[in-house]
């Protein structure tokens, strides 16, 4: 068969491919415990009060790897995948990487000068051909969890700010984010407000954050203050909630004579997210 008789033609209805991130305890891991069907592989001990299924905590790469290849090729009724979290598994790659290489530090490995740094990236490769065999071979939606950091970026438009992205190396960051179909900001959303504090000064205070601080919500759109992305034509600001957001995909237009894909809304929103 020839290449041109191999040419797809239309859109392709694949299970999604998310990066969630967000500050801790923002609910990351409740929004993914949402998801159709979940089973979460643990890199950090944090879902004690979570109702959901997972493999056993992860204390090495290739226990990561392992749990992978047995979603791939064991029979199981699991429809999503989620690694919580990619910045704790970072530290396993890195910690493979400093046993390979006979070292104590990431920053050691193949004798410095960030070579480590570019290692790793062979592993995170190596996890996303998993994961994309885990999407096409065995229709998993893919849902990777991160806790945020404060980075300073370097804008060559405009003099450098400092902005949310996930806590990675940046290589990691760059890879990942490419890849991912959308990249999510979990966070608050907070309404400011400024009064005369006396002699000439302003105060600036939150206000309307209620018992919870602030309603949960996911950005879903890149802007100074935050790394974020989607291939779905997603409204810039969603509530923090799985439902909300399979609406929104699920609101996307289907081309002619296709239909749209199913998406199953699995599980009942909580009025106290957990990590």
């Amino acid at each position: 068969m020839s290449m041109l008789q191999r040419v797809h033609v239309g859109r392709r209805y694949t299970p999604p491919r998310l990066l969630v991130y967000g500050t801790e305890g923002i609910g990351k891991s409740t929004l993914a415990s949402h998801a159709p069907n979940p089973i979460f592989i643990s890199t950090e001990d944090g879902l004690d009060q979570i109702d959901c299924a997972s493999f056993p905590l992860a204390r090495s790469f290739k226990d990561v790897k392992a749990a992978l290849a047995d979603l791939l090729h064991q029979d199981h009724d699991y429809q999503s995948v989620v690694i919580d979290s990619v910045d704790w598994l970072e530290r396993l790659i890195f910690d493979a990487l400093c046993e390979q290489y006979g070292v104590s530090s990431i920053e050691k490995v193949d004798g410095g000068y960030a070579r480590g740094y570019t290692h790793a990236l062979t592993h995170w490769r190596s996890l996303i051909n998993d994961l994309d065999q885990l999407r096409v071979q065995r229709g998993m939606c893919v849902i990777l969890l991160a806790h945020a950091k404060v980075e300073k970026f370097e804008d060559p438009e405009h003099t450098p700010y400092d902005r949310y992205s996930p806590r990675l190396h940046k290589h990691a960051t760059a890879l990942i984010t490419e890849w991912a179909d959308a990249v999510l900001f979990a966070t608050r959303k907070i309404i400011t407000q400024t009064h005369e504090a006396g002699f000439n000064r302003e105060r600036t205070i939150a206000a309307g954050l209620g018992k919870d601080g602030g309603e949960r919500i996911l950005r879903t759109v890149g802007s100074p203050a935050c790394v974020a992305k989607n291939r779905y034509g997603l409204p810039p600001e969603l509530p923090l909630s799985w439902q909300a957001l399979m609406q929104g995909l699920a609101a996307q237009p289907s081309p002619t004579n296709q239909p749209a894909p199913t998406l199953r809304l699995v599980g009942s929103e909580t009025s106290n997210p957990q990590e």
